[in-house]
């Protein structure tokens, strides 16, 4: 089995914007209206907006390979780039995506540590992430790795407010 992680560029843009459509739509889309998760696809993922968060200075996109074959990606944000204001010791994990095939594999481990290796590279004392509260699977997997709730904040699917736990973990600097 060969892993390997490399760092996005705006060049990744189409087969990120592909990724994610696809690994939001197979996580969420049962549990959501198709109208809601149709929304939050086309404003989440459009072009133009991927484009601005590849270009922020402030955000960080990893695609992981298993045997050559992409199968997710991760996105982690610092200072002002993070979505909920935190303090500049801290770095958010925005997008820990897995392909459907590629799950149960350790491929979340993998991006997990590499977001746990550049907050450490970057002195950042808290990592943190915000999960959604239906989703056992992540919370279950974040629990494990050492995260505890620490807060919650809303998450628009469309027009319906959700409630995402606030998981941190406090690194060794």
């Amino acid at each position: 089995m060969s892993i390997t992680i490399r760092k996005c560029s705006v060049e990744d843009l189409p087969i990120l914007q592909e990724v994610s459509i696809e690994t939001f739509s197979d996580t969420f889309k049962d549990q959501n209206s198709p109208e809601n998760v149709k929304a939050y696809l086309e404003k989440a993922y459009d072009s133009q907006k991927l484009e601005m968060e590849l270009s922020n200075t402030s955000s960080e996109f990893f695609f992981i390979y298993l045997n050559e074959e992409l199968a997710g990606y991760l996105k982690v944000n610092t200072d002002d780039a993070q979505s909920e204001k935190m303090d500049n010791e801290s770095l958010e994990i925005e997008r820990i995506y897995v392909r459907s095939r590629f799950q149960k594999q350790g491929i979340g481990k993998y991006l997990m540590n590499k977001a746990i290796e550049i907050a450490t590279e970057m002195n950042k004392k808290v990592i943190w992430l915000g999960v959604w509260e239906n989703n056992q699977n992540a919370i279950a997997f974040y629990s494990k790795n050492g995260f505890v709730k620490t807060g919650v904040h809303s998450f628009y699917m469309g027009d319906e407010e959700q409630v995402d736990y606030i998981f941190s973990k406090k690194l060794d600097v």
